[in-house]
C-alpha cells in the first residue's frame, strides 16, 4: 500500500513563498514519476507540475512556469513543490500523486495514488 503525505501548506501573503513536501511510503518511490495537482471547490483537479523518476525531466502547466519548481529527493522518498511569487488565485488544496506506469503526466487519470491534500491560502 502506497501512502503519500503532503505538508507545508498554510496561509501566506501575496508575493510570498511556500514549499510543499510529499513524503511517500514504500521502496519503489525512485522508480515512479510524481506530480502535483491543485483543486478549488466546485472545480476539477488541475495539473501543476510533474517530475520523472530520476528528476531529469520536469513538466509544468504553462501558466505556472517560472514561479513553481518541482524537485525530488529519492533518498528521502520525498517530492517538493517550491512556490514563489504567490498570488491569491493560487489558493487551492494541493495534492501530490504517484504516477501510474501508463498515462500522461498532465492528467489525473495518469496517476494511481494520491495524498490527502494540503491547503494553501494566499491573502491579498
Amino acid at each position: 500500500q502506497v501512502q503519500l503525505v503532503e505538508s507545508g501548506g498554510g496561509l501566506v501573503q501575496a508575493g510570498g513563498s511556500l514549499r510543499l513536501s510529499c513524503a511517500a511510503s514504500g521502496r519503489t518511490f525512485s522508480t515512479y514519476g510524481m506530480g502535483w495537482f491543485r483543486q478549488t471547490p466546485g472545480k476539477e483537479r488541475d495539473f501543476v507540475a510533474g517530475i520523472n523518476w530520476s528528476g531529469g525531466s520536469t513538466y509544468y502547466t504553462d501558466s505556472l512556469k517560472g514561479r513553481f519548481t518541482i524537485s525530488r529527493d529519492n533518498a528521502k522518498n520525498t517530492v517538493y513543490l517550491q512556490m514563489n511569487s504567490l498570488k491569491p488565485e493560487d489558493t487551492a488544496v494541493y495534492y501530490c500523486a504517484r504516477k501510474a506506469r501508463q498515462g500522461s503526466y498532465y492528467s489525473p487519470e495518469g496517476y494511481a495514488y494520491w495524498g490527502q491534500g494540503t491547503q494553501v491560502t494566499v491573502s491579498s
